[in-house]
């Protein structure tokens, strides 16, 4: 698999489209620690010292994770003295929205994929 093009420190989002855009979005998103802090995250902005906090790993293991939500885009860092403070891509939801198979943006989540069937090859 190929590497998508990844994001500015900072967490602008990666410009890229196309399933092997999707699925590296849908990777960075699968791993429960990311998912606790997305989850986080949807309640509004936080330092890095809140989300530890209420997603108990260990420091280094919760850079390593925010690191990674930033490459894909999903999350964005600002600093604040020696406080670094996170908050959700403004359209982190969309981008994973869309990164669902058969999605179209702005379609009921319901109606995706409706009809349609979707076939997984396995290597």
């Amino acid at each position: 698999m190929t590497a998508s093009t990844v994001t500015e420190a900072r967490g602008a989002p990666a410009a890229g489209s196309g399933p092997g855009a999707a699925v590296a979005l849908l990777q960075a998103v699968s791993d429960p620690v990311r998912w606790s802090v997305l989850d986080v995250l949807a309640g509004g902005p936080a330092c890095v010292c809140t989300i530890q906090e209420q997603v108990p790993v260990a420091a280094n293991l919760l850079s390593y994770h925010l690191r990674a939500l930033r490459e894909a885009g999903l999350v964005t860092a600002s600093r604040r003295g020696r406080w670094v403070d996170y908050r959700l891509a403004d359209d982190a939801a969309e981008r994973m929205r869309r990164a669902l198979p058969g999605a179209v943006a702005g379609t009921d989540a319901a109606h995706l994929g409706a009809g349609r069937r979707l076939e997984v090859s396995v290597p």
